[in-house]
C-alpha cells in the first residue's frame, strides 16, 4: 500500500504504483460516447495517463487543461484523462471547457484498473475512486515515468513529467 495524504490526513491505496520500467498493465476504459477503448490502441504512441479523483474538483480540472495544453501538442503523444467521474461528466467539461487534445475516459465498468495501478484509495472519505498519479508509457508500453501525488490536493510534477517525455 501507498500511504498518500487528503488535507494532511492520511490515506493507504490498495497498492504501489507500477515503477519506471515495467511493463504498464493493460487496461479497457470507457470513453465519452460509451465506447471502449483500451491501452493497445495507442501502441506506438507515448501515452500519458493523467490519472485523478474527479474533474469536479480544481485540482482534477487544473490537470486536465494543463495536459491539454502542453503534452497533448508533443508528436505522437495521446493524453488519456483518467477518472470514476461518468463519460458524461468527462464529455460535459471537455466541452465547456473548449478540450480537445486529451482522450477523457472513466473507470466506472473497469475497477480493476485502480486495482492494477495501485491507485483505488483503500480508506478515508474518497475510499473507492482514484488517487492522482502521472504515469507515461513509451511506444512499447513500457513506463518510463511514474508520479503518485503524494497530496491528494497538490498538482503533479508537469515540468518532470514532460522533461520524460523529451
Amino acid at each position: 500500500m501507498a500511504q498518500i495524504t487528503l488535507k494532511g490526513n492520511p490515506v493507504s491505496t490498495v497498492g504501489e504504483l507500477p515503477a519506471a520500467g515495467t511493463a504498464a498493465p493493460s487496461f479497457t476504459l470507457v470513453k465519452t460516447d460509451l465506447s471502449e477503448t483500451n491501452l493497445a490502441d495507442f501502441t506506438g504512441k507515448r501515452v500519458v495517463l493523467n490519472i485523478f479523483p474527479s474533474l469536479d474538483t480544481p485540482v482534477c480540472a487544473a490537470s486536465v487543461r494543463r495536459f491539454n495544453l502542453e503534452a497533448a501538442s508533443l508528436p505522437d503523444t495521446a493524453v488519456l484523462c483518467i477518472s470514476a467521474d461518468l463519460p458524461f461528466a468527462h464529455k460535459r467539461f471537455c466541452e465547456i471547457e473548449g478540450i480537445e487534445n486529451v482522450v477523457p475516459l472513466s473507470v466506472f465498468r473497469s475497477p480493476e484498473f485502480g486495482l492494477s495501478y495501485g491507485l483505488t484509495m483503500a480508506d478515508g472519505p474518497l475510499k473507492g475512486i482514484l488517487s492522482r498519479a502521472v504515469v507515461i508509457v513509451d511506444g512499447d508500453g513500457k513506463i518510463i515515468y511514474a508520479e503518485q501525488v503524494p497530496e491528494i490536493t497538490q498538482e503533479p510534477d508537469y515540468e518532470a513529467a514532460l522533461q520524460s517525455m523529451a
